[in-house]
This record gives structure tokens, C-alpha cells and sequence, in this order.
């Protein structure tokens, strides 16, 4: 279910001429999960959602995919990444008239969230994210959880996104 002031704010947002949202947080914050139910609350047509996971150039590309972020608020589409065969993948076009949600660990910046119009942080304790993607990813993530863990801490440290938000929802 969406939170009270996340929903409060939907009305206003799909009254813009484009609205865009960023969705960030932790690993196993539930930014996919959150980013799903605004969509489905949303009045209307539907935003586009795109997860950066579908941009990290693999297990350390947290960097390179937050990068890419105000490139999608302004563009027309992106290549996918093939996690299969760890290569760019296929083109996703974007329609630059629709609202869009972006959600992933790396989504808010300062560039970023310049161009948005409602950035949201989730706030989960560590333990309770690394359990829930641990169950969600199973073995696929555990190897790479430090790893990602530390790209996580050094997207904290360089861009602050928690102090971009507009929005904090914490989960004890």
C-alpha cells in the first residue's frame, strides 16, 4: 500500500505537462515495490517506470547507471544492459510527453533530482534490506553484496541523496 504522503501527492504530480519521479534507496528497500503501486495509483495513463537495472553495466555499475539518469529524464529511450550476456542489450524508447518513474540505488543526484519533480528516499536498517535481497536474488546477489554495498556507501558519501529528497519513508 502506498504511503499516506506519497499518495497525497499523486494528483498534483499527474497534473504536470511531465511529471518525474525518482525512487532511491538502499538494496532491498523496496524501491521496485513502492515504484509499482505509484504507477498503479497513478490517474490516467500509467508513467513509463524504468529501473536502473536495467542500465547497470553490471555488478559494479552503480555509478555509471546513476549517471545515465538525467540522460533518461531528457531523452528518448536507452540500451539496456543484458545481465545474460553481460553486454549492452536492446534499445527502450521513452515517450518524452508521458510521466516517468525512475527507481534504483543511484537514481537521485544533485543533477538529477534538478530535473525532477518528487524524489523519494527509502530508509531501511541494513540488515532488514540485505535479508529481503538476499531472498529476493538468493546466491545471485550474496557474492556481490560488499561489492555493491560499498558503491552504495560511496553514492551516499558523493551525492547525499536522502538530503535530496522531498520525500523520506523510513521502514523500522
Amino acid at each position: 500500500m502506498l504511503p499516506a504522503l506519497l499518495a497525497s501527492r499523486i494528483p498534483g504530480l499527474a497534473a504536470l505537462p511531465r511529471p518525474v519521479v525518482l525512487v532511491d534507496g538502499g538494496a532491498g528497500a523496496g524501491k521496485t515495490t513502492l515504484a509499482a503501486e505509484l504507477v498503479a495509483s497513478w490517474p490516467g495513463e500509467s508513467p513509463q517506470l524504468v529501473s536502473l537495472d536495467e542500465l547497470y553495466p553490471g555488478w559494479d555499475g552503480l555509478a555509471a547507471a546513476s549517471a545515465m539518469v538525467p540522460q533518461l529524464i531528457t531523452g528518448t529511450g536507452f540500451r539496456r544492459w543484458d545481465w545474460a550476456a553481460s553486454a549492452p542489450g536492446s534499445w527502450r524508447e521513452l515517450d518524452a510527453a508521458r510521466a516517468l518513474v525512475i527507481e534504483g540505488c543511484g537514481a537521485i543526484t544533485p543533477a538529477s533530482a534538478a530535473l525532477a519533480d518528487l524524489t523519494v528516499w527509502l530508509e531501511v536498517p541494513t540488515a532488514q534490506r540485505k535479508a529481503r535481497a538476499l531472498a529476493r536474488d538468493g546466491e545471485a546477489f550474496a557474492a556481490h553484496w560488499d561489492e555493491w554495498a560499498a558503491q552504495e556507501a560511496e553514492h551516499w558519501r558523493a551525492g547525499h541523496p536522502a538530503d535530496l529528497a522531498e520525500l523520506v519513508i523510513s521502514s523500522d
